[in-house]
């Protein structure tokens, strides 16, 4: 048996009894051809199905003759390296998700679509493989279910040798972008006696064909040609007419930051702290040792100077750098500080991509075209090669998290690959999430403190408190206190700028009747709807209801129904009344869903085209304006309502956040938080920008809680068309766990979701709490796998870590 070679598969039929691999014998000629991480055509259950070879192996306990065998190999080298291989299988446990999810999540959308390969000849192959394989051409197309095992056996071993060259087309989604090129003639004599004959007034030509003696067989785009020589049109079409140069197109790779212009920078000057956290950065990785860092700094303390200047370190030895932000709305500027320092070496991965531009970013990475690569959440999956530094930038943003299957973090993420690599991760924030700061507090993490801004006379914003209720008493209802509309005309006369910030979307929050209180809800999710005064429209944002605003209450008849909350275009028209001259540019998810909008709208602010930038949360965090003095938080309260532990800790890091974009430079700051809970400690400490006391009060309401860090948490939750048969199955849900679990576990509920319903399925949740992180993972398995058998519509999933219990 020792000649036989089998491979493990992951089979592409998400359900539990997929999750393990299923064993395949591997055709004697597929033999040293087929490789861990390539995908391959496999039959099962009467079927064919695209599969992930995980592993090789020369051996298997079932008998030879049960075992079916590979059909056909789909890709010529892995889709997948090693590396993410074994952070699949982590990460199926971690996450309680079918490893073939993880497996399509690590790919580009544009792998996952259909898609063929090109093959072109570069250099001379046998007759066989030009007439019969290539049928006389240059370029054909891999033809993996035609071409016998032999012919792919052939095909691999010339590639090998570089005889040919594989490009992907992928059809309808991300094509290859081609651009016009010229191939030079390789024939010497001809392109001497063509050189001899030239007339001695035509130095264009003459120009040409000396650059094409010198470059003979190479291909140039037009556009690089015409650079380098400066020749028209003309002189070209007369080098094709003469069969000096033969038409052609090579491949153009999209390029997201071709408009990014950045001048290079120089590294800047640091101060003792900021070189006392390098140094221990660098040394971490000169050493080549595994080690988490947190590198807590109040806002504007420069921590970015340290993340690029270590960077640059880990660079300079041939190492490549992941460099993750929460979100796209902070990765205009963040690029735009990358490749200053790295020009070309950057790649950036987001959503905000087209599928093109990430398939071409991503195979820029693939090859090690570039060194660097910026990204938000699914940019922990870059196939870097050489991985030196990982940077975690605002480490506690629960964007990290993915809301839906597979419920991955990519913080988690980034310290798997740190471990893996034995390299330095760091985690930066001015206002770490409390289980980070908890475990640097142990000495699990290093933790370096940067207490002053890196700007020369920069200092910590002054923040004002307002009650609102005082407000709101003494005269109508309005979104600006007395306090913030008069330090805004006074900011505005002095030519400088201000960010208002409101935790909403859309006109208004919702409409109420005036009378008897009735709110029109969304007969799907049973949820106020949010009102869009663009559409004159009602909308759900959780399942897309929408429907015309009401002029008379649908309850008691009265036509008092009134608009009531508030949202960033009502905000908007009344700005427009208080302060006419002000230039304002509106920022929410709204105005920032058509490609680029986001970036054209800072950079038009940081160029002052506007003298207010007013958003919703995404530009609380990470945006560096000099020119930006004030700062209105207009609704500072909104989260600390919800139904979740977290709700202090995300008020104080958003105050603190969005505090830190005022008096950045030498200009001081002023922030005004306006608020209807004056007195609660998450906006008292974030007053004072007092992130210790914040932490120490914080960390004892959860110990009394018995909230993490003290506890992990787990969400069990489950959905059904039936309210009735939902809660009776997650009340058997609840005994099983109970009969089963240690007595030191926690059980709470089961309870309806604070969202109930929603596209017409109820929806019911479990928390559990426990010490020991892994002590539940065998019982939550074994639950999973029976959820899976279970009948009658039962949709089940687990969640470790929840960040939200909306």
């Amino acid at each position: 048996m020792s000649n036989k070679q089998f491979a493990q598969i992951i089979v592409d039929v998400p359900t539990m009894q997929t999750n393990q691999p299923y064993t395949y014998q591997v055709p004697d000629n597929m033999v040293g051809i087929i490789q861990a991480g390539m995908r391959v055509d496999v039959p099962f259950g009467g079927r064919h199905v695209m599969g992930f070879v995980i592993a090789l192996v020369s051996d298997t306990d079932v008998p030879v003759q049960q075992l079916k065998t590979i059909t056909h190999i789909l890709d010529l080298t892995p889709a997948l390296n090693e590396e993410l291989l074994r952070l699949s299988d982590y990460l199926a446990a971690e996450t309680f998700a079918f490893r073939i999810t993880i497996l399509q999540t690590m790919l580009p959308n544009a792998l996952k679509a259909s898609y063929e390969r090109i093959l072109t000849l570069i250099d001379e192959v046998d007759d066989d493989t030009q007439q019969r394989l290539f049928k006389g051409l240059d370029q054909v197309t891999y033809q993996a279910r035609e071409w016998t095992t032999e012919d792919i056996e052939k095909i691999t071993r010339l590639r090998r040798a570089g005889k040919i060259e594989v490009t992907v087309k992928v059809n309808n989604k991300a094509n290859i972008k081609t651009q016009l090129a010229y191939q030079m003639s390789a024939d010497i004599e001809f392109l001497e006696n063509e050189y001899q004959a030239l007339k001695t007034n035509a130095k264009k030509q003459r120009q040409l064909l000396t650059f094409i003696l010198g470059h003979m067989g190479e291909k140039w785009s037009k556009r690089d040609l015409q650079a380098q020589l400066a020749v028209h049109d003309a002189v070209l079409n007369h080098a094709v007419t003469h069969q000096w140069l033969t038409k052609t197109r090579i491949e153009q790779l999209r390029d997201p930051l071709a408009t990014v212009a950045v001048g290079p920078t120089s590294p800047l000057a640091l101060n003792s702290e900021q070189q006392s956290a390098f140094e221990a950065i660098i040394h971490a990785a000169d050493e080549g040792q595994y080690q988490p860092f947190l590198l807590e700094g109040i806002t504007g303390s420069g921590k970015t100077e340290v993340y690029l200047q270590a960077a640059q370190h880990v660079y300079n030895q041939g190492k490549t750098i992941l460099f993750l932000v929460p979100e796209i709305a902070l990765t205009p500027q963040m690029v735009q500080r990358v490749k200053s320092r790295f020009g070309a070496q950057t790649a950036v991965l987001h959503s905000g991509l087209s599928d093109g531009e990430r398939y071409d970013e991503w195979r820029r990475i693939e090859r090690d075209d570039v060194k660097i690569v910026v990204g938000a959440r699914s940019a922990v999956f870059a196939p870097l090669r050489h991985l030196g530094l990982i940077i975690v930038d605002e480490e506690h943003e629960t964007t990290y998290k993915q809301s839906d299957n597979p419920r991955y973090n990519a913080r988690d993420v980034a310290l798997w690959r740190g471990e893996y690599h034995r390299i330095p991760v760091v985690l930066g924030s001015a206002t770490p999430s409390l289980e980070t700061r908890a475990r640097a507090q142990r000495g699990v993490y290093a933790l370096c403190q940067l207490t002053n801004r890196a700007a020369v006379g920069a200092r910590l914003p002054q923040v004002e408190i307002i009650d609102m209720k005082e407000t709101l008493a003494a005269g109508p209802e309005t979104n600006f206190s007395d306090q913030l509309r008069q330090a805004l005309n006074d900011c505005l006369a002095r030519g400088e700028q201000a960010i208002l910030m409101l935790n909403r979307r859309g006109y208004s929050s919702f409409v109420m009747c005036r009378d008897c209180g009735y709110v029109p809800r969304d007969p799907n999710c049973n949820l106020a709807m949010t009102l869009h005064m663009d559409t004159k429209t009602l909308k759900c944002h959780y399942c897309g209801h929408e429907e015309a605003i009401p002029t008379q209450c649908a309850h008691c008849g009265s036509k008092r129904i009134r608009y009531y909350g508030t949202g960033t275009e009502k905000v908007e028209a009344e700005l427009a009344t208080l302060l006419p001259q002000a230039r304002v540019i509106r920022m929410d998810q709204d105005t920032t869903r058509k490609k680029g909008s986001m970036t054209k709208m800072l950079t038009r602010f940081g160029q002052h085209e506007a003298d207010i930038l007013l958003g919703t949360q995404m530009i609380a965090k990470g945006l560096d304006f000099a020119n930006v003095t004030l700062v209105g938080v207009l609704n500072a309260d909104t989260a600390l309502g919800l139904p979740d532990f977290h709700a202090s800790e995300r008020t104080f890091q958003l105050l603190t956040q969005v505090s830190g974009r005022a008096g950045r430079a030498k200009k001081a700051g002023k922030v005004f938080v306006q608020t209807f809970n004056p007195t609660h400690y998450a906006i008292a400490y974030a007053k004072n920008h007092d992130y210790e006391g914040f932490y120490q009060q914080e960390m004892a309401v959860r110990h009394a809680g018995n909230y993490a860090p003290y506890f992990y948490t787990i969400q069990i939750q489950a959905s059904h068309t039936d309210e009735n048969t939902i809660a009776k199955q997650m009340f058997q849900i609840v005994r099983w766990l109970k009969s089963r679990a240690s007595n030191d576990v926690i059980i709470l509920g089961p309870s309806p979701k604070p969202i109930a319903k929603l596209r017409n399925r109820y929806y019911f949740q479990i928390i559990l709490k426990f010490k020991q992180r892994d002590e539940m993972d065998v019982l939550l398995t074994t639950l999973y796998n029976r959820a899976q058998k279970a009948k009658d519509d039962l949709q089940l999933s687990i969640d470790r870590d929840p960040v939200s219990f909306l």
